[in-house]
């Protein structure tokens, strides 16, 4: 029998010199860990459509709209094999402006600004955590889409070229 999909979206906020992380709680897949700033399972109008689902994901979560963002880009796809499922993870970054940093309350458990020099301190899903190493060393002085595939050891990153 084939693996299940399992289809799901990150964003990664940053202001400043900032990002934004939220300690799930009460998650189906994923809980009790550091993860990006909101995200979720695609619904099935959103599965060829990975924006529309972090921005709703967005909006239910953190009561944020695309208008409050700036530079919103996919910066990774992660695949992994794991539970009997292939996990395919669309991760996007994006500026949050200012005036919306303020106070802002999750539906999915505890949000805090970290420094980004501090980031990789905590403690997250080993996909998200791979992502995130590549991006504090790589990702976030280029503008490049990447893979990352999960080989059961460790990830491999490739640059993603239109072709």
């Amino acid at each position: 029998m084939a693996p299940m999909l399992r289809n799901m979206t990150g964003i990664y906020l940053s202001c400043g010199d900032k990002m934004l992380l939220l300690y799930r709680q009460g998650g189906r897949v994923v809980s009790d860990t550091w993860v990006a700033s909101a995200g979720g399972h695609f619904e099935k109008d959103e599965l060829n459509d990975p924006e529309a689902c972090v921005l709703r994901e967005l909006n239910e979560e953190l009561a944020l709209t695309r208008g409050d963002l700036s530079d919103l880009r996919m910066r990774y796809i992660g695949l992994r094999h794991y539970k009997g499922e292939i996990r395919q993870n669309y991760y996007f970054f994006a500026n949050l402006n200012p005036e919306k940093a303020e106070g802002l309350v999750s539906s999915e458990g505890k949000c805090r600004w970290v420094d980004y020099c501090d980031v990789l301190s905590y403690d997250m899903p080993l996909t998200a955590k791979a992502v995130m190493e590549h991006y504090m060393e790589i990702g976030r002085y280029t503008g490049v889409l990447y893979g990352a595939v999960s080989d059961g050891k460790g990830f491999h990153f490739t640059e993603m070229g239109e072709g």
